[in-house]
């Protein structure tokens, strides 16, 4: 397995885990809004970033995340926003080694901190996240605007 930065001819792959992401989370995002996040990814002025998980070739994984200045820090916050494994490869370590990349690229480059939140009821992401750390017990709250 080989973790890396997402390159522009990861597009058809990535789009089609996007959609399995989606689909495990029963939303719709709007087509432009793919197309909007797929080209900040590239675009050096964005601060989201991914990194893929590649296994005999194959995109198999990613992990979606920004980096923020925080009030609480003197160095950077890495949000992990979006984490999805292919089906396929899940119990193969793909999830755990896209956690350990961020967690080794955050140590290389000073970040603060790394968080994140799932689901309560995503029993598979909650047993891997809570290998790493216990919630912090802090309640997500969030108004559409």
């Amino acid at each position: 397995m080989t973790i890396r930065d997402a390159r522009p001819e990861d597009e058809t792959r990535w789009r089609q885990l996007w959609a399995a992401y989606l689909a495990f989370y029963q939303v719709t995002v709007d087509a432009d809004i793919t197309d909007q996040t797929w080209r900040r990814v590239f675009d050096p002025a964005s601060a989201i970033a991914m990194r893929v998980a590649e296994i005999d070739g194959r995109i198999m994984g990613f992990a979606l995340y920004l980096t923020h200045e925080g009030t609480w820090i003197r160095g950077r916050d890495c949000y992990l926003e979006d984490l999805f494994v292919d089906p396929e490869a899940r119990g193969r370590g793909v999830g755990r080694a896209l956690m350990d990349d961020l967690v080794a690229l955050g140590k290389a480059k000073g970040w603060s901190r790394l968080y994140w939140h799932t689901s309560e009821n995503n029993k598979t992401a909650r047993a891997l996240y809570d290998s790493y750390v216990e919630s912090d017990g802090h309640i997500r709250y969030r108004i559409s605007l």
